[in-house]
């Protein structure tokens, strides 16, 4: 797994023609079971991939954090949403709130979450392999692959599984 991580956004550029093609295709003829099958697809990656030896999103990304989000991780540290947002958010060029530094401020050693529990939306769902409408996040998925094994992973399964 090492090694994989450690090449992944090379093994990502390398297949992005192939992941840009399979979205295309996709999106011109949307299967109705695509929902369906990326969960399934989820719960296959996710028997393979334990992202505690990851954690390359906590690394290397930040999420959106919603106004729920502020709302409970400041419930959850014991601080006004306000004190939250001053120590450990910044606004993106969209207006949207994020954590001020990469690799997240709250991602552990061990590669733990220290506010697991109250962890933002984007984190519970990241990489989003399961949601619905999944037709909407493919590009998403797409770039996710330089990120994170499990989408690249997905990708690479849908591509076997679906049908056309």
């Amino acid at each position: 797994m090492e090694k994989f991580l450690k090449n992944l956004p090379e093994y990502a550029r390398l297949n992005h023609n192939r992941f840009k093609k399979l979205v295309q295709k996709i999106k011109k003829r949307p299967p109705k079971y695509l929902d369906y099958l990326m969960g399934e697809i989820h719960q296959e990656v996710f028997e393979q991939i334990d992202c505690l030896t990851c954690a390359n999103c906590c690394k290397t990304t930040s999420p959106i954090v919603t106004e729920k989000d502020i709302e409970r991780i400041a419930k959850y540290l014991r601080l006004k949403p306000v004190e939250f947002i001053r120590k450990y958010l910044k606004k993106d060029t969209d207006g949207l709130w994020m954590m001020q530094q990469t690799p997240c401020v709250f991602l552990g050693p061990d590669n733990y979450c220290l506010i697991y529990e109250a962890r933002p939306k984007a984190c519970r769902e990241y990489p989003h392999l399961d949601r619905k409408k999944n037709i909407q996040l493919l590009n998403l998925h797409l770039k996710n692959t330089a990120i994170c094994p499990a989408a690249f992973e997905g990708m690479s399964l849908l591509e076997k599984k679906i049908e056309f």
